[in-house]
């Protein structure tokens, strides 16, 4: 695993912002692959003195965006067929969408934001925000904050120990926790003043 992580450490090294920009483009889109892979690297590297931890971090976000904008408008312009047609050669079953249509309708909006800090919803909320034609400019605010939040853990979790890969699982796993409850407490809040105004 040590060398996985010197792997992906030199790769990111090597191709800096940019290389951070395409690689979170890319799991944030169709292809799907763990963030840490790439921002706990990046952590690592600001640690070492080797990149700056705004500029990383704002790469991690743009990154994201670009991915997450690729999904919305694949759905926008092409509907739930899409999906149901190429969608499992990708890994969204019917069952899985139906999941993610459930979780934007139950959580509306506030599903963009809170959905980046769940792992197996953060790649996928895209879609059924683009199948229901949210503003694209609210789509964009709301992805960037959430994603903004995990991607700013990773590269902490990579500039603090950076030495020791299993204390930055042992407190992924916290964080993880962490976060689902932080979005529980935050759907119940956004639901309580919803129903008081209604």
């Amino acid at each position: 695993m040590d060398a996985i992580v010197n792997f992906l450490t030199n790769m990111v090294a090597s191709w800096g912002y940019t290389g951070i920009v395409l690689l979170m483009a890319l799991e944030s889109s169709f292809f799907p692959f763990p963030s840490e892979v790439v921002m706990i690297p990046a952590g690592i590297l600001v640690a070492q003195g080797q990149m700056s931890a705004v500029l990383a971090v704002l790469s991690g976000i743009f990154g994201s965006l670009l991915g997450a904008i690729f999904n919305y408008y694949l759905c926008y312009f092409f509907g739930r067929s899409l999906i149901e047609k190429y969608g499992k050669f990708v890994g969204i079953s019917e069952k899985k969408m139906k999941k993610f249509e459930d979780f934007f309708e139950k959580h509306g909006e506030i599903s963009t934001f809170s959905g980046r800090l769940l792992p197996a919803i953060r790649q996928y909320i895209s879609l059924p925000a683009g199948l229901a034609k949210m503003n694209i400019w609210r789509f964009c605010v709301f992805t960037s904050l959430g994603a903004g939040i995990w991607v700013a853990i990773l590269v902490a979790l990579g500039m603090l120990f950076s030495a020791n890969k299993a204390l930055i699982d042992e407190y992924l796993h916290y964080i993880v926790i962490i976060l689902a409850l932080f979005v529980f407490v935050l759907c119940s809040i956004y639901f309580y003043k919803k129903r008081v105004k209604s």
